[in-house]
């Protein structure tokens, strides 16, 4: 889930928002504004009951953002690098570069969610005690007894034993320490997370039946959501196992067809798609035989025609700072993410600033695709040519 406004660091964690976290400030300031608020205090106006609905609405997600960033505290401090977290429509996510070195450390980093929302709750829950005996205004209670019952309900549910949520982790734990096997132990939690999701879908969809209420479909769209996630976890889990201890030159094209940084758009394109140029991006080489960047044909395709002829490649190429690269001899499990993250979808292989290779998302799926005794062997299967590359910006 990728971010769409970035809200800086906290804590040294890159934090963002997915435009999605629209949809659950919405959904909570209607739900209090409309219906909680106005049923449990009514005589106020609708001012104040939207105000303090969209107030609460924005804590309830610094709730999140407090659940999601102690998972990243805890796994920084077990040795798990953060790349960041993106708050959306159904809650948070903690990206983490790298998996948990041992069972123990998964179950400190999966533990402390639950753990920081039940202390939320509690904390809240004391605030609300603590000014209803002040006998402070009962709509303002109302929001913190709300916020107090949401969080220790999120804490509950995140600690059901289901992938990908943390309980989920927590089992996954249990079962990696009990059987030494984390693939099996994936396998495991990724079925309970399955079963919870299909469990949550169907009984949903057979209350909006018989009960004619549409707020069932909330809870389906989330049992989706799990069923969706857990299988991804499984595949993950398989494709980390079978690319543990590969070398990035093992699955890289070596060799690249490049571009002269100095030929004219028009130049380059009589080359293809019949000639020399087959692919869909190039390493750009300077006139010193340096990678300056990558060309894509989106970026020539943005570019008029007629303005083609006195274009330059180096114009309207991606720059090398905006590319990711890698050593030969980088284990293909590290730049996976980054290579995932990239808009280019590839990576240029460079062996002291010397271009040997480059690495797209569909050399990767050919490697997986081999049967796994060759991989085991060492060997990722024929190189007889180039798979349908990815599509890239």
């Amino acid at each position: 889930m990728n971010e769409t406004l970035s809200l800086g660091r906290i804590a040294g964690v890159r934090v963002g928002l997915h435009w999605s976290v629209l949809v659950i400030v919405a959904l909570v300031a209607v739900a209090l504004a409309r219906g909680r608020f106005p049923a449990a205090h009514p005589g106020h106006s609708a001012a104040v009951y939207w105000g303090l609905a969209l107030l609460t609405a924005l804590v309830f997600l610094g709730s999140l953002l407090a659940h999601e960033l102690a998972h990243a505290v805890v796994a920084r401090r077990n040795g798990v690098q953060v790349d960041g977290i993106t708050l959306w429509m159904l809650g948070g996510a903690a990206r983490l570069h790298d998996e948990a070195p041992s069972p123990a450390a998964e179950l400190r980093i999966a533990g402390v969610g639950p753990l920081t929302s039940l202390l939320a709750g509690g904390l809240l829950a004391g605030v609300a005690a603590g000014l209803e005996a002040l006998h402070a205004s009962g709509l303002v209670i109302e929001a913190f007894a709300w916020l107090a019952a949401i969080n220790i309900l999120l804490a509950v549910f995140n600690a059901l034993p289901a992938a990908p949520l943390d309980g989920g982790r927590l089992l996954r734990a249990y079962l990696w320490h009990r059987t030494g096997d984390r693939l099996r132990a994936t396998r495991g939690a990724s079925s309970a997370g399955r079963a919870l999701g299909w469990f949550m879908v169907v009984t949903s969809f057979l209350a909006v039946l018989y009960g004619r209420d549409l707020s069932g479909l909330w809870p389906a769209l989330i049992g989706w959501f799990l069923i969706a996630a857990a299988t991804a976890e499984a595949r993950q889990a398989e494709m980390r196992s079978l690319l543990r201890g590969v070398p990035v030159s093992r699955a890289m094209t070596p060799d690249p067809v490049t571009v002269p940084a100095t030929a004219t758009l028009t130049d380059f394109l009589a080359e293809g798609p019949f000639g020399h140029y087959r692919h869909s991006a190039f390493p750009v080489l300077a006139a010193d035989g340096s990678v300056s960047g990558v060309l894509t044909l989106r970026r020539v395709d943005a570019t008029p025609p007629q303005a083609r002829a006195r274009t330059l490649v180096h114009e309207v190429m991606r720059p090398l700072d905006e590319v990711v690269t890698a050593a030969p001899e980088e284990p293909l499990l590290d730049l996976l993410p980054r290579l995932e993250a990239s808009p280019v979808r590839r990576a240029l292989i460079l062996d002291e600033g010397r271009l040997v290779g480059i690495l797209t998302i569909a050399d990767i799926s050919r490697a997986l695709a081999w049967p796994a005794t060759s991989t085991a062997r060492g060997t990722a299967g024929p190189r007889h040519g180039r798979p349908e590359e990815p599509k890239e910006t």
